[in-house]
């Protein structure tokens, strides 16, 4: 399966650029070493592509600083086309693969996304967390 994650990592710590919507593309090991509080719900949104190049394409304009919600209407196949938002969701709601990188992420906001890559067999998700509770 191709479901490892590329890294570009971007880090906004001490950069005069902190939150001028560069995308942050965060690796599972990443994701695990900030410690976030366990959590029983989380407000997520992501983009679903079948075809690995369309991933590829979405990615590319989220790592030149697009608006998740923007790249999600225009690039994601599925149903959740308000920006890819799928809303709160529960554990045990969502596909194994998709939910255990999704608790990993910390939260963000469609201006600066962190996010994290994962294939399903939906095809390949970009996902990104909005809250936590």
């Amino acid at each position: 399966m191709a479901g490892k994650s590329k890294t570009d990592n971007k880090s906004g710590s001490g950069s005069k650029n902190k939150g001028k919507g560069k995308a942050e593309d965060v690796s599972k090991d990443d994701a695990n070493n900030k410690k976030l509080k366990g959590a029983t719900s989380i407000n997520v949104r992501h983009i679903l592509c079948e075809k690995h190049a369309k991933k590829e394409e979405a990615l590319t304009k989220l790592r030149e600083g697009a608006k998740f919600d923007d790249v999600a209407k225009e690039f994601s196949e599925d149903k959740a086309r308000q920006g890819g938002s799928l809303g709160w969701k529960i554990r045990g709601s969502l596909d194994a693969a998709f939910e255990k990188a999704a608790y990993e992420l910390e939260p963000s906001t469609t201006a600066n996304p962190k996010f994290v890559e994962v294939r399903t067999g939906f095809g390949y998700h970009i996902i990104m967390v909005e809250g936590r509770k």
